[in-house]
């Protein structure tokens, strides 16, 4: 029997059906899983970023208690790469090498599952996927709070980046559920869930880890683990209780042969071609390819002097530890402060246009950055840095979740996800290696002149639009 929800899936969850009567009905509907999917992701993010202020003692750690020897072998391979790139020779700087390392193999494993993912929820459903994504989330931080060896805990770290298909997910829900005029609020909403998660996360491991002082090294980092552990166990629960199936049977994929088309899934090649997405005219699959090369080239650029920020303040301004945290609190807080007041208040249409801004804004931003010589005018780059980041990457997902069809949204976002990931897995390589061998201000520079490319082509699609509605 069909029920005002739709049809009941085989797991006893209602499908949603967006084409149920009554507009008021569809827009509460929307918002409801907007706010779910909000939930969700501050559950697994504020999980997520426990971790960030814990990594240079938990790498310090390992470095003395590692039976393994797995620690050894990597850390010889980072030494390589320091004097390769001419960066100086101090724990500080090795431990926040190594850290970018841990980080790049995790993106790297993000951008191997994301398009599987997101291709097997187009024929599956998207709430089995989600939920199977959540339970390799938790058993990653189950291990991670077993872990006796570096070798275990980087095993706990593959295991949470191939299970972190949530994110491409969240946004191939948020697009099954949403018209295009509301589109913009829900992928600003899961921006400011990144916010809040970047901003209260890292704290909150902080401050576990000073509450709890225990004289056994493993027995302290256990603690943030477990409390990472109920955060995703509580977060499973939560997806399990009140997310429903937002993919209805008879919209979904009828192909069932995801695995087979892995290596397509995979290839760097296929991926900036999109070319798993086969109901894409000429002209669609054209922008679509622009819009992933957009979203790459500005992720490389951004995710590399991210990276290296921690050094230019600490070179430039001997900035501790606790004022680093500060400078991205302050970050966080901006930019969780645009996202909600701004960016999800977007107007359909003009979505190009805002991150076209946005990039232009960053521009002037590292070359304040490259020069600035007093924290007044650093903070007001890092403004503008902020802005850039609350407003680019929801805009250009927006755009790109409005192509192909309601079977193939999971694909086009796990795909676009898996760019990004690439792109983050080598722009702190690229960003260290100019950093160091040429300095902070010819880094910044360079950064700010690459991104003429991703401005250049967004700018091609503001006027094409431009010139489309004025023929309307």
């Amino acid at each position: 029997m069909t029920t005002r929800s739709g049809k009941v899936f085989n797991d006893g969850k209602a499908d949603i059906n967006m084409n149920s009567p009554g507009k008021n009905g569809r827009a509460e509907k929307s918002d409801r899983i907007f706010y779910i999917v909000f939930a969700s992701l501050v559950l697994d993010l504020l999980a997520f970023t426990v971790i960030l202020p814990l990594l240079p003692g938990l790498l310090d750690h390992y470095s003395q208690n590692d039976s393994s020897g797995l620690y050894n072998v990597l850390k010889n391979s980072v030494s390589g790469f320091r004097s390769l790139v001419g960066a100086p020779d101090n724990a500080r700087w090795n431990s926040v090498l190594f850290g970018g390392v841990i980080g790049s193999l995790f993106s790297l494993l993000q951008f191997l599952t994301s398009p599987i993912i997101g291709a097997a929820s187009d024929v599956y459903g998207r709430r089995p996927l989600m939920i199977l994504c959540m339970i390799g989330i938790a058993t990653s931080y189950l291990i991670w709070a077993v872990s006796n060896s570096f070798l275990t805990f980087v095993i706990a770290r593959i295991v949470g980046g191939i299970s972190k298909g949530n994110v491409s997910l969240s946004t191939a829900i948020v697009t099954d559920v949403s018209s295009p005029q509301k589109r913009g609020k829900g992928m600003a909403l899961i921006g400011v869930a990144f916010s809040i998660g970047f901003v209260f996360g890292p704290s909150i491991g902080a401050g576990i880890s000073i509450l709890t002082k225990a004289d056994d090294a493993a027995v302290a980092y256990m603690i943030p683990a477990l409390f990472s552990l109920t955060l995703a166990l509580a977060d499973l629960i939560f997806i399990y209780v009140f997310l429903e199936e937002t993919l209805p049977t008879n919209k979904r994929l009828q192909s069932k042969n995801v695995l087979s088309h892995a290596i397509e899934y995979i290839n760097p090649v296929s991926l900036f071609k999109f070319s798993s997405v086969k109901k894409l005219s000429a002209t669609e699959s054209s922008k679509v390819q622009s819009l992933g090369a957009i979203y790459f080239i500005y992720l490389f650029i951004y995710s590399g002097l991210e990276f290296t920020l921690p050094f230019l303040m600490h070179d430039r301004f001997s900035y501790t530890s606790v004022q680093q945290g500060r400078m991205f609190f302050f970050l966080g807080f901006v930019m969780a402060l645009v996202q909600g007041g701004y960016t999800r208040r977007i107007s359909p249409g003009k979505e190009s246009k805002i991150a076209s801004h946005g990039i232009l804004i960053l521009m002037p931003s590292f070359v304040m950055m490259a020069y600035a010589s007093s924290t007044w005018f650093m903070y007001l780059a890092l403004t503008l840095f902020s802005f850039a980041s609350a407003t680019v990457v929801p805009c250009l997902t927006t755009l790109v979740s409005t192509y192909g069809g309601d079977n193939e949204k999971g694909t086009i976002m796990g795909i676009f996800r898996s760019l990004g990931a690439l792109a983050r897995a080598f722009g702190p390589f690229w960003a260290s290696a100019v950093y160091w061998s040429f300095g902070p201000n010819a880094c910044y520079i360079q950064g700010a002149l690459i991104l003429l490319l991703p401005m250049y082509q967004i700018y091609k699609q503001v006027k094409a639009e431009t010139k489309r509605s004025t023929f309307m």
